[in-house]
């Protein structure tokens, strides 16, 4: 099974099981790719966000025209932060972005739920080693891609080029199967 991309550079198509490192400028204009990626050949969609609120994940894709009927959001920051939350089907929770045990069993149980083309959305990686620490996010980001390979879905995931040192982008990078880098001028160049 083949999954389509709507991604300037890439494949027109990638296989299912396949993960993208999506490397960014600290303020890149993630969310087009993100969401591009997200639109088009998904039967269903899950965007484990440690960056930003359930809400401000649904603001989001209604900004950029992506059917919410499809997504399930894994919030990681309303609880930490105090928020009030309301469980539907629709969205989820944990703890905090370091709970890495609850992310992966989270992404487990919708993988095994959602038939049909899926994909995942990790935003991001680099706030997920903020809270918790590298080696944690390094061996938890390994079990979410062997997730997407056991299920035939596809992810990407972020990670941000200027928090981190060139060890650590080196050694995520060889994690994946296909690394998008987003310029600072925007500009997209792929890898695979």
């Amino acid at each position: 099974m083949d999954y389509r991309l709507a991604i300037e550079n890439a494949p027109e198509t990638i296989a299912a099981g396949t993960g993208l490192l999506l490397v960014h400028p600290s303020i890149g204009e993630t969310d087009r790719i993100d969401t591009d990626f997200l639109k088009l050949d998904t039967d269903h969609f899950l965007v484990i966000s440690t960056r930003t609120t359930a809400r401000e994940v649904e603001q989001k894709l209604e900004h950029y025209d992506v059917d919410e009927d499809r997504a399930v959001i894994l919030d990681t920051l309303s609880v930490e932060r105090g928020y009030s939350r309301r469980g539907a089907d629709d969205v989820h929770y944990v703890s905090s972005p370091d709970d890495l045990e609850g992310i992966v069993e989270q992404t487990k149980q919708f993988l095994t739920t959602h038939d049909g083309k899926v994909r995942i959305s990790v935003d991001s990686l680099t706030e997920m080693i903020y809270y918790a620490d590298e080696d944690g996010v390094y061996e938890a980001t390994k079990q979410l891609l062997e997730l997407l390979a056991e299920h035939d879905a596809v992810g990407i995931f972020h990670l941000s080029k200027e928090v981190h040192d060139d060890e650590t982008l080196e050694k995520f990078h060889e994690l994946f199967d296909g690394v998008i880098t987003l310029g600072d001028d925007s500009g997209v160049s792929v890898e695979f």
